[in-house]
């Protein structure tokens, strides 16, 4: 009985074992990229290193070769906390990306905090919250990411922030398509974890720049930044309809994760029903690692987050 590998090599090779023309085994690819697209592609969010970074254990600045050197993983998520006292240093933004081109690693994004309400229902707050993003999206452009993560928050009802969201997120998808750069919402608690709503918003705002990272942890409606590890939320939007919700406009993917169990799968969410989400839909970007556990060290959570990724992609239909 032949492997799935031997049948490839075989193909690939065009041995007397598979006489069909080699477009009838890989339509229009090549052999390589039919292989490429099989595996998944992986990125690393930096979250996943937060308390390394903050306890100065290691540097934000070498985030590219350690994602390289440490995991084997070449594209990277970059949070923009640990890069507060940089943030309009074009000079700085520059040498990390001739870091991350040296290391070989692809700048995709960077998430973007603490710059104030994007749905404050006070026009001049909000039109600050909107500005004080502008430099996140120049340097995403220096570093080479396609996109910016935002945060859709805001003080008031759902109701209420509708329209203070479409406007204030509305405006900084404008400037995100002066500079070709994706402002992506992720659901980070309360409305903004409510899939239905924003998808709402993104709508009235028709703007192809304004996108989602959906992530498959944080889904709490009534706590701000929506972790449901350790099932301690009470009021949860279902992850498998928020994550459909999302995927329809997703240029990244957030593979959450707190635990794992002796065989290494993820204890709160079903990564093969995720997954099989993820691979049936139109998304053809990168699956960022962010783990969020706290009964493993870092390392540990991202090389077992990263296995159980390929482990059950590979088994994927």
């Amino acid at each position: 009985m032949k492997t799935r590998r031997t049948f490839l090599k075989q193909a690939a090779l065009g041995t007397t074992a598979i006489s069909l023309p080699m477009v009838s085994v890989f339509g229009n690819l090549s052999p390589s990229k039919f292989l490429e697209m099989k595996a998944p592609k992986i990125s690393l969010a930096q979250w996943s290193l937060h308390r390394a970074l903050e306890k100065g254990n290691l540097l934000a600045i070498d985030f590219a070769s350690i994602s390289k050197d440490t995991y084997g993983i070449h594209a990277v998520e970059y949070v923009n906390q640990f890069y507060m006292d940089h943030a309009t240093d074009e000079g700085f933004w520059n040498t990390m990306k001739e870091r991350a081109d040296d290391s070989g690693v692809k700048s995709l994004l960077i998430m973007v905090d603490n710059e104030g309400d994007l749905g404050n229902p006070k026009d001049k707050e909000r039109k600050k919250a909107v500005e004080n993003h502008y430099k996140w999206i120049n340097a995403a452009k220096i570093l080479g990411c396609h996109s910016i993560r935002v945060n859709a928050f805001g003080q008031g009802t759902k109701a209420e922030l509708k329209q203070p969201l479409i406007s204030g997120l509305g405006t900084l998808a404008e400037y995100g398509a002066q500079e070709k750069m994706n402002v992506l919402i992720e659901n980070h608690g309360l409305h903004t974890s409510d899939g239905k709503y924003i998808t709402d918003i993104i709508k009235a705002v028709a703007n192809p720049y304004l996108g989602t990272l959906p992530d498959f942890g944080n889904w709490c409606l009534n706590k701000e930044w929506g972790s449901t590890q350790n099932n301690a939320c009470d009021q949860v939007y279902d992850r498998h309809q928020g994550l459909a919700d999302f995927l329809p406009y997703a240029k990244g993917v957030s593979a959450k994760s707190y635990d794992f169990d002796t065989k290494g799968n993820e204890t709160v969410m079903d990564y093969v029903r995720l997954l099989q989400m993820v691979k049936d839909s139109d998304f053809d970007g990168y699956i960022g690692i962010e783990f969020e556990g706290e009964n493993m060290n870092e390392p540990e959570g991202i090389r077992a987050t990263k296995a159980l990724i390929e482990r059950v992609w590979a088994n994927l239909n």
